[in-house]
Parts: C-alpha cells; sequence; structure tokens
C-alpha cells in the first residue's frame, strides 16, 4: 500500500488533480459572481406586483399603503431598537421585514421605506393600480381618474386609460422630432454658427479681417440665424403640443394629483397584466437600458452613450497602443546588441506594468492634456483661448493614457512571440536574398502575429476596466453629446465622454438614491463583462485565423 501510494505520489497525479480542482473552484467563483451580478441586475426590469397594504404604525393607527416588495430580510428586535425604531416590548429574537418601493417621491418624500411584516394587517393587488414612469422623480403609483386635454376632460375612469395610452404614443412621437431639431438640425447650426466665430476671430488674429472677408462671414451667419429661428418656432410648437394633456390621478388617502404627460415615459398596470404582456414590457426595458441616454441622475432610463464611449475609447486605444508595443519588441528582440542595458530595459518593462494606474491618470493630464493639450491649443486653435480645444480632458488623451497603462503587456507578449520563432526562418529568408527587413517584415512579423493580438486581448481586458485614470483625463457623469456626430470632422476626438466603469462608479456612490441605483449598478456591471467579453471574443477570433493562416510557416 505504501509502495502504490508512493509510486501515485511521484507520478505527479495529484498535482494534476489539485490543479484541475483549483481550476474547477475558480470557474465556480466567477460563474457564481456573473449569476449573482446576472440576477439582481436583470431581475430589476420586471414588472413586479405593486401591493396595496394595511398595516399598523408605531402610534397604533391603521394606514393603507401602495408598493413593491424590493427586499426581505430577518433583524433582530435588539438591532431596531438601538436604531429608533418602536417595537413592542413582548417581541423578542429576530423579526421579517420588507423593503417597499413607494414611489411618488414628490408627494411623500421618500420612494422607499422598510416596515416589519408583523405590522402588516391585510394586503391585496388592486387592478386597476397605474405605475407611471417619469423624467423626473421617479416611479408614480395610484389610479387613473381622468384625462384632461386643453384643460377640458376628455375621458374618466376606464375610458381614461386607452385615451392615456394614445397620449403617450402621441407624446414619445413629439419628444422624437423634438430630440431630431434639437440634437440634429438646431445643433448643428449652432455648431456652424461657432465656428464662424471661431474664423471670424482667427482672421482678427492674423490680421486678415478685411471688410470683405468680415462681410462673407456676417451673410453665412445671417443665413443660419434665419434657419435657426425658423426651427426655433417649430420647437415652440412642438412644446407647446407637448403640454397639452393632462392626467389625474389618486393616491392613497383620496389626494388627487394632475401629472403632464410630458413628463411621463410609460404607463403600465402591473396587477393586470398576464406573462406575454409582462415578457414583452420586460424586453422594451431591456432595449431601453442600452439603447437610451440616462435620466434621472443616472438611476432611469439607459446608458447607450456609456457602452459607446467605453468601445470607442477601447477601439482607438487598441490602434495607438499596437505600433508602439511592436515597434519597441522589434527593436529589443531583432535590433537591439543583447547586454545590460537591453536588460535594464526590459526590467523597466516589466516594472511599468505594476505601477498603480491612477498614476498614469496623473501623468496622462499633466503631459497629454496641460503640455501637450495646451500647446496644440497655442499652435493651431489659437481663435478658440482661452476656452480649450485639447487642453481639456477628452476621448483622445484617455485613450492615449490607457495606451501607455498598457504598451508593457503588448511589448512582452510580442517579444515572447518573436523569441518563438526559430532562427532558421530567419536565415532561410536571409539566405534566399531578402533583406533583413524584408524578412523581418514578411515573414517574422507575419509568424508573430498571434502573439501580438495576444498582447491586445490583454491590453483590452485591463483598459476596459479601468476607472481611476480615466476620472483625470476625460470621463464625465453626463456627456452633453457623443463624441461622434454629422459635423465635421465627425470624430471629435476632444470631447469629453461616459464609460460603463465610471458609469457604476457614479451610479453606486454618488447617486442620490441608493436603493433605487442599487440594481442599476449590477446591470451595468452585467454589460461592462459582456462588452469586454465581445471584444476579447473579436481579438481571439482574428489571432486564431492568423494562427491557422501561418501554422505552415512554422512548421
Amino acid at each position: 500500500m505504501t509502495i502504490t501510494f508512493r509510486y501515485w505520489a511521484n507520478s505527479g497525479a495529484p498535482w494534476i488533480w489539485l490543479t484541475a480542482a483549483a481550476v474547477a473552484a475558480s470557474l465556480t467563483m466567477v460563474l457564481g459572481l456573473l449569476l449573482l451580478i446576472a440576477i439582481n441586475g436583470l431581475g430589476h426590469f420586471w414588472p413586479s406586483p405593486v401591493w396595496e397594504l394595511q398595516y399598523r404604525a408605531p402610534d397604533g393607527e391603521l394606514q393603507q399603503l401602495l408598493g413593491q416588495i424590493r427586499e426581505k430580510e430577518q433583524v433582530s428586535v435588539e438591532h431596531l431598537r438601538d436604531a429608533g425604531e418602536t417595537i413592542a416590548e413582548n417581541v423578542e429574537g429576530t423579526v421579517e421585514r420588507y423593503l417597499l418601493k413607494t414611489a411618488n417621491r414628490d408627494t411623500s418624500g421618500l420612494d422607499f421605506r422598510w416596515i416589519l411584516a408583523d405590522d402588516i394587517e391585510a394586503r391585496s393587488l388592486p387592478q386597476p393600480l397605474v405605475v407611471l414612469e417619469r423624467l423626473e422623480w421617479g416611479d408614480f403609483y395610484g389610479f387613473i381618474q381622468s384625462l384632461q386635454r386643453n384643460g377640458k376632460q376628455v375621458a374618466q375612469g376606464e375610458a381614461a386609460w386607452q385615451e392615456l395610452q394614445q397620449g403617450l404614443e402621441y407624446v414619445e412621437k413629439l419628444r422624437a422630432r423634438i430630440r431630431r431639431l434639437e440634437k440634429g438640425e438646431i445643433g448643428s447650426i449652432n455648431y456652424r454658427i461657432e465656428r464662424l466665430r471661431l474664423q471670424k476671430r482667427k482672421l482678427e488674429l492674423e490680421g486678415e479681417d478685411t471688410p470683405e472677408a468680415l462681410a462673407k462671414i456676417g451673410q453665412q451667419r445671417k443665413t443660419l440665424q434665419a434657419k435657426f429661428s425658423g426651427l426655433h418656432q417649430n420647437l415652440d410648437e412642438l412644446y407647446r403640443k407637448l403640454r397639452r394633456d393632462t392626467v389625474t390621478m389618486t393616491v392613497m388617502g383620496g389626494r388627487k394629483v394632475d401629472i403632464p404627460l410630458a413628463g411621463i415615459v410609460r404607463a403600465y398596470q402591473p396587477n393586470a397584466m398576464q406573462l406575454t404582456d409582462k415578457l414583452a414590457f420586460y424586453l422594451a426595458k431591456l432595449w431601453e437600458f442600452v439603447s437610451a441616454d440616462p435620466r434621472e441622475a443616472n438611476t432611469e432610463g439607459g446608458i447607450f452613450p456609456a457602452i459607446f464611449g467605453t468601445v470607442m475609447m477601447v477601439l482607438l486605444m487598441s490602434v495607438l497602443v499596437t505600433p508602439f508595443g511592436v515597434v519597441a519588441a522589434v527593436y529589443l528582440r531583432e535590433y537591439a546588441k543583447q547586454g545590460p542595458l537591453t536588460r535594464l530595459i526590459r526590467i523597466a518593462v516589466n516594472n511599468l506594468a505594476g505601477v498603480p494606474s491612477i498614476v498614469y491618470g496623473v501623468f496622462g493630464l499633466g503631459f497629454f492634456v496641460y503640455f501637450l493639450g495646451g500647446s496644440i491649443d497655442r499652435l493651431f486653435f489659437p481663435e478658440a483661448l482661452p476656452a480649450p480645444t485639447f487642453g481639456t480632458p477628452g476621448l483622445l488623451w484617455a485613450s492615449l493614457t490607457l495606451a501607455l497603462l498598457t504598451v508593457p503587456v503588448v511589448i512582452v507578449a510580442t517579444e515572447e512571440g518573436l523569441s518563438r520563432i526559430p532562427a532558421s526562418i530567419r536565415e532561410g529568408s536571409l539566405a534566399l536574398g531578402a533583406t533583413r527587413a524584408e524578412t523581418l517584415w514578411r515573414t517574422v512579423l507575419p509568424m508573430a502575429s498571434p502573439a501580438m493580438m495576444t498582447g491586445v486581448i490583454l491590453a483590452v481586458a485591463r483598459a476596459a476596466g479601468e476607472v481611476a485614470p480615466l476620472m483625470l483625463v476625460g470621463v464625465v457623469k453626463l456627456a452633453p453629446a457623443l463624441p461622434v456626430d454629422g459635423n465635421a470632422p465627425f470624430i471629435h476626438l476632444d470631447r469629453k465622454f461616459m464609460h460603463l466603469g465610471f458609469h457604476i462608479y457614479d451610479v453606486g456612490f454618488q447617486s442620490p438614491n441608493v436603493e433605487a441605483a442599487r440594481p442599476l449598478v449590477f446591470a451595468t456591471a452585467l454589460l461592462l463583462v459582456v462588452v469586454i467579453v465581445l471584444l476579447n471574443l473579436a481579438a481571439i477570433a482574428i489571432r486564431n485565423r492568423l494562427r491557422e493562416r501561418y501554422r505552415s510557416l512554422e512548421q
């Protein structure tokens, strides 16, 4: 038995099993974490029922309340008493309590509250109850009373619900037209007027502000302002139509509240919805989450600008980091004399990979933004000063900072790939009459391209999740415009942008409504993981194609 065990131990099988167990445990933990994030994030979009509760307040009075049960937990009575809660003296041990989303923040002050399960006297699910998602003040729970158009009542009761749905469709069409006017046509005119102002300022600085040139600019400005006036009149008319309808809602206690349809995103009756209705609602909410702009301090709406900014920054960073990393690796491996200085450079490159990311952010702010960006403004954009163009945090500087942060990864991966190419390949190419540069460009680099893509994959995985340096070099809580639009030069690298990682930090730690923001933190974190996985899968697919293409050369 001893000999058998010793033979088994010396064979290395225990280490194989231990390694397999460690890998299995790691995968289990990763999948468990993703499952936890998915449940807490994706469950937020499901239309939960709204309960009508009768509960006994601490003063003994019986009250009514509308709310969604968001959480249940067991809590000790001693803890509640220490927190100032009024608990009956005969109650000991632990009690169950519910976190209710009561909404109606503009009328009640708070839209979340805890109540004890033992204080609930009765509960029901009223079918006519309506949930209104609003642009401001969060959700609203109540019962529809009537609908007014231009101050006159047009429907009441059940008929008002049908009119409300039609009115919201009309309002959504108006909002779409307003968005096209404000961000499209009017935004373009404002941009062109600003360009004319800068053009005039440039002529003044260069001493070429002749009457003819100024008259030409003035005529162009006059034409644009005439178009602006016409569009602004259309915009005023659309806003007037947007404010025509108002719905009257009844809340608990019989109080009536008038809500303009212009401030409502959607209305639904969760307690009366069938399974198919809930699935359609769920898919609509998911689409809104990935395609719409945020609202309510980023705790409502979608995160499309953050998705767009993250993907664009990562792609731009990859384009910037790859040539620098590859050129450095080629020089160190193919051209530099292997000696103490080269070894010292490699040690420095490896150490750069361990520098805290916030240090890169400080360097990017000081060198890229203030020094390099300020110099560009003085040389190429003097007419815009003192307002900075590139001398302020933006997409370009954020991408360059992350490229600097990840370039050691690309250098090391590319060097490893170059070192695995047999010397006979190089010697055979040289023997056939190719120069050293041709050998490198046509033979060595193509064979090392899978290793280069491995470095890019690792760089993307790190850069997409970085937050600390981006807070200094370009990321903001809410960007007024995307870095890409229809105005020349179409790609605006000087603009600030939104990022999924910073969005998670902002919603999770800076939100004024913590309970409302918590599910969106999980949903955004899951989406960030999905974006990183998709970017990595795209890079892996490219690497595999390159590996298959040049495998015959390696053999």
